[in-house]
């Protein structure tokens, strides 16, 4: 069905929006000048994200200016000015001096949405350590891979945390020095209280020289096979931090934002923490769950006026009724924008009428560090659109061969798809935020990169007008909530399982979480399948992987598909779910 398209809003009473004209602003544009729009070190000293986000602004008269209004699980508040945040970031990085953490070591940060985790977080920047944020709904397994990936140094979490997930990882992590805990309850054994830590430190600290290609933040991403990815990025990312919260979010000064976003994903750190905080605005950080009259609330207690959020949410607000909206006062809101997975048009047009405005989809992942596609607020929308690219961006859609390889002309560059035909969505390198490497792993890196361009990996499609328009994942991993999710770490949990084989794993469409895990399950000789033991191996995956990552299903199958080499042909399990063409098949393994 074709989506009539939204018209811009007119300004009239709400803020002049950042980006008047879209072409204008993409003929003009330069990083060299969206770099000028940050500070830099005193002295020349370099650029640091930590001082972009919040000790310029304490040096000046937005001291007194709130940027953290912080919602407890019971709805107490707490607020946070720019001064006292950069007093209570300065006494963190001096905390690590003490412990001796060195320059580029690796700062893991494994909590809720509190105020701590923005003074770790930003304290680490600080000192020019690297952070690496954790999703705190991961199970022992995911958080005990990627801590011995990144070779961390140092942990904040929380005690309950610690004790229900970290304290069996321990002895398996020589590198692992310290363990900071901070929220409720007494510190486990063997680690250290955050709050009176942080007291014996001094409030102010030097920024040391920081170079823009410095590492600061390594976010790990899922494959289809092995291990975890790190991605790699750097100081000068804030610029792209600024440039699209200016042009894609449309941050003013004096807005109140919501990114509900946890902090554990690259959106909760690129703007839930960083952007926001580079404008000066407030932010509000909810540590409460999903729940749709309390969002609605805080949206309206707080005069929220920029909320980033995503689809599955606003699938499951839609799904509560319309009426529930109109009850609150949202009359504050005046832009909304979404992130994580296709935007269904329904939901666009729902917020049309639910909230007196369209929601803005746009489009980036971890490696882009930063919005890379939007629909702007100055522009028209058309629903289930990603929207064009953001000035300073190049994208494309590049053609695939056979294989599912970007086709290569003979001057070696890629071969770029005509407007409305299908193939991989691809950038032009070069910005400030795209990612440096994957931590230890440069083949991997390398292979992302073919005729010129970085390729996401995304199917889409370009009109004529220059509107993207998402087609699908070009590999297996999995879209859920939001979240990415390789089916290799999920099968590899499953096997772990006396009574599993092997297992296959796939994305099953959902119409709230756009994608469920659903595993198939070959068991061992002598093993029943039996509605008893596809519970215990549900349980066995919440248990190791979390619940966000787990299987929502299992099917046993004593004959998984494979290719004549051996691996397990995810795409042909799907297409037999789902009751799709099975497509080529030459390469799948007779039965034996």
């Amino acid at each position: 069905m074709a989506w009539a398209p939204i018209r811009k809003s007119t300004p009239s009473d709400r803020l002049r929006p950042n980006m008047a004209d879209y072409a204008l602003e993409r003929a003009r544009f330069s990083w060299v000048d969206a770099r000028r729009a940050l500070d830099g070190l005193p002295g020349g000293r370099g650029l640091n994200i930590a001082h972009e986000a919040v000790d310029r602004h304490a040096a000046g008269p937005r001291a007194a200016h709130v940027v953290l209004r912080c919602l407890g699980r019971r709805n107490a508040s707490r607020e946070i000015t720019y001064g006292e945040l950069a007093e209570a970031t300065s006494r963190f990085a001096n905390l690590l001096d003490t412990l001796e953490v060195g320059v580029g070591d690796r700062v893991f940060v494994l909590m809720a949405r509190t105020a701590e985790l923005y003074v770790a977080a930003l304290g680490t920047l600080k000192h020019r350590s690297v952070l690496c944020p954790l999703f705190s709904a991961f199970g022992p397994e995911p958080i005990r891979q990627r801590l011995e990936l990144g070779s961390a140094r140092v942990l904040v979490t929380t005690p309950t945390l610690y004790r229900r997930k970290v304290a069996g990882l321990r002895d398996g992590l020589p590198g692992l020095r310290h363990v900071l805990v901070a929220g409720a309850g007494a510190a486990p054994e063997g680690t250290i209280e955050l709050e009176s830590a942080l007291a014996a430190e001094p409030d102010h600290y030097e920024i040391g020289p920081t170079s823009p290609e410095d590492m600061a933040l390594v976010h790990f991403t899922s494959g289809t096979t092995g291990t975890p990815k790190g991605a790699v990025h750097v100081h000068e990312a804030v610029v792209s931090h600024h440039a699209t919260g200016r042009l894609a979010l449309d941050l003013h000064p004096e807005d109140v934002f919501w990114c509900t976003a946890d902090p554990g994903w690259v959106t909760g750190t690129s703007y839930g923490i960083i952007s926001p905080l580079t404008h000066g605005v407030t932010s509000v950080v909810d540590e409460g769950d999903f729940d749709a009259e309390r969002w609605y609330g805080v949206l309206e207690r707080e005069r929220v006026s920029v909320w980033y959020t995503a689809p599955t949410a606003l699938r499951m607000l839609m799904a509560a009724g319309t009426d529930m909206a109109r009850a609150h006062d949202l009359s504050a809101l005046r832009f909304v924008a979404s992130v994580g997975e296709p935007l269904n048009p329904e939901v666009v047009l729902w917020g049309q009428e639910a909230l007196g405005l369209p929601i803005h989809d746009n489009w980036w992942q971890t490696e882009t560090g930063g919005i890379m596609i939007a629909n702007y607020a100055s522009m028209d929308i058309r629903p289930g659109s990603m929207g064009r690219p953001l000035p300073g961006i190049d994208a494309t859609v590049l053609r695939r061969d056979e294989r599912g390889k970007p086709c290569i002309g003979a001057d070696g560059a890629a071969l770029e798809a005509q407007d409305g035909e299908e193939g991989e969505l691809a950038l032009r390198p070069g910005w400030p935020s795209m990612f440096r490497n994957y931590l230890d792993q440069e083949d991997r890196y390398g292979a992302c990169f073919a005729g010129g361009w970085y390729l996401s990996g995304d199917l889409a499609r370009r009109d004529a007008e220059g509107y993207f328009w998402f087609v699908g994942r070009g590999d297996d991993v999995i879209k859920s909530a939001g979240h990415l999710i390789g089916p290799f770490e999920v099968e590899s949990a499953l096997m772990e399982h006396p009574a599993v084989a092997e297992a296959g794993v796939i994305g099953k469409p959902d119409p709230i979480s756009g994608e469920v895990v659903k595993a198939f399950v070959t068991l061992r000789p002598g093993v029943d399948a039996t509605d008893e033991l596809r519970l215990e191996l549900i349980g066995f995956a919440r248990r190791r992987l979390g619940a966000a990552v787990a299987p929502r299903e299992i099917a046993f199958d004593q004959h998984l598909p494979h290719t004549e080499s051996g691996k397990i042909m995810r795409r042909l399990l799907k297409a037999r779910e789902l009751g799709l063409p099975e497509g080529d098949i030459s390469t799948l393994q007779e039965p034996r």
